[in-house]
């Protein structure tokens, strides 16, 4: 465990800044690229890809929408898990309850290790929430929108406002794929120490990433 949350590997808490190299210019193809940026500079395996949510990239993501200060926020803060809900937790499975969906994911049995990881696009998505709100409450007082909670802002999603908004989060989207991708890279190389081996050797493949906190346009098909 000490190694595991060590200065060399997971970072925790408010504001703390990861180990994972990045520049101004990194930052800005990471947030284009999302885990194709991790995939490239070798901090994830291909298959990876496969199994993430958008294959780790919201194609719609344009880096000029998110603010100065957002990037600021998150250029340091690369592979850390941050305060709050995040963790990092190492679990032993304890029972299986459907064996087909569990063996297509591979889980094969009881006391099987797994590594869970909970976080997001650290203080970058925040300032981009915040300054999204910002500029929606504009709107609304443009459009003559009104919601009980200024949180509910709002802005008519083929708006200039609407638009920026889901141009940006998709970047904050991508940031997070690359955090987490970064943080399995360190948890790899944590148990490879810790074990003396290799993650392939270990068997440390991804089982899933699913975001939260993230909208999406979808078409349904008409009944």
């Amino acid at each position: 465990i000490n190694i595991f949350f060590s200065r060399s590997h997971l970072l925790t808490g408010v504001g703390s800044k990861g180990i994972i190299p990045m520049n101004a210019r990194d930052l800005e193809e990471a947030l284009e690229m999302g885990m194709d940026w991790s995939l490239r500079e070798g901090y994830i395996w291909a298959e990876d890809k496969e199994h993430c949510e958008e294959y780790g990239r919201m194609l719609q993501a344009d880096p000029t929408k998110v603010s100065a200060r957002a990037k600021k926020r998150g250029l340091p803060q690369l592979g850390t898990l941050g305060a709050g809900n995040h963790y990092a937790e190492i679990q032993v499975v304890d029972e299986i309850y459907n064996k087909q969906a569990a063996r297509k994911m591979g889980i094969d049995e009881p006391g099987q290790v797994c590594v869970m990881i909970h976080c997001g696009s650290r203080g970058l998505g925040h300032q981009v929430a915040t300054d999204a709100l910002v500029e929606m409450e504009r709107a609304m007082k443009r459009d003559d929108i009104k919601v009980n909670d200024r949180q509910l802002a709002c802005a008519r999603i083929n708006s200039q406002e609407g638009q920026n908004y889901l141009k940006a989060m998709a970047a904050a989207a991508n940031y997070a794929w690359v955090n987490r991708s970064s943080m399995t890279f360190l948890c790899r190389q944590a148990f490879a120490k810790i074990f003396d081996s290799t993650p392939d050797d270990l068997d440390m493949h991804m089982i899933y990433d699913v975001s939260h906190n993230i909208a999406k346009v979808r078409s349904n098909p008409a009944t």
